[in-house]
């Protein structure tokens, strides 16, 4: 894919680098495709030769692109993106659509991770720990139905996950928290861009979210990886990667579930 539909480059080669990430994150061009050459960027966004091979080196050392003598510059596979590089954390905040692989990338790891987490924070998560999930879940609930305050819904839904990282009280999942921080939004955006105009899913939702709150609350670690693993579920639905259940349920259908989030397991 062309340079087209790109907007329009103001700044150095940081700026640069972070507009043509972005670019990539979005999924504008995938893996195993030419990426554009370096005077066809000079041309396009008019700058100079030096500070496009200072923003390209930039996706190269966060694995974005692979440039080859002779053979050109083309997109890496997603596996091998550095997606917990500062850097890719940085350009990841604010978007809105990431490429469908890397949703799915990111899911996986969550489906994996979040459970195991959700009870340690069952574990040792304090009144503090508490409290900032009590305000999280509060204002998601207070947000939830105003199409307006989509945008501080997500904040605050961010914020709930944020605390379950914090509330395990594990010096490595707390720096993995704030590194996902990032993907975990853009996650939330694309799957809330779907939910927040159906109340029943966003009621579902809320009640996943509620039951992780409560586990964790009453200090049940194994109840807590369950809801945590239960709200994942109503990601899954919500992002697309397993089929809405019946509209009278309000549950997703356990073997539908196992089945389609086998691979995530």
């Amino acid at each position: 894919m062309s340079l087209a539909g790109l907007p329009q480059h103001q700044g150095g080669a940081d700026d640069l680098a972070r507009l043509l990430a972005r670019a990539l994150l979005a999924g504008h061009w995938q893996p195993g495709e030419a990426f554009p050459r370096e005077l066809d960027v000079c041309a396009h966004f008019d700058v100079s030769r030096n500070k496009v091979r200072n923003a390209l080196a930039s996706l190269t050392a966060t694995g974005l692109i692979e440039r080859t003598a002779g053979r050109g510059t083309r997109v890496r596979e997603i596996g091998e993106w550095h997606l917990l590089d500062p850097l890719i954390s940085d350009w990841m905040t604010g978007i809105d659509s990431l490429d469908p692989k890397l949703v799915r990338a990111i899911f996986a790891f969550r489906y994996s991770a979040e459970p195991v987490v959700a009870r340690l924070a069952a574990e040792a998560a304090n009144a503090d720990d508490i409290q900032r999930l009590e305000t999280a879940f509060q204002g998601m609930t207070r947000t939830a139905m105003n199409p307006e305050e989509r945008g501080l819904h997500a904040e605050y839904d961010v914020a709930f996950h944020d605390a379950i990282y914090q509330g395990s009280h594990n010096l490595v999942w707390r720096q993995m928290g704030h590194l996902l921080r990032p993907s975990i939004i853009a996650l939330i955006h694309s799957s809330q861009a779907h939910v927040h105009h159906e109340h029943e899913g966003l009621d579902d939702s809320l009640a996943r979210h509620n039951e992780v709150l409560e586990t964790i609350r009453r200090r049940d670690p194994s109840a807590a990886e369950h809801a945590a693993r239960e709200v994942l579920k109503r990601t899954a639905i919500d992002l697309g990667i397993v089929d809405d259940p019946p509209a009278s349920s309000g549950a997703v259908p356990a073997a539908n579930a196992h089945t389609d989030l086998e691979e995530f397991s």
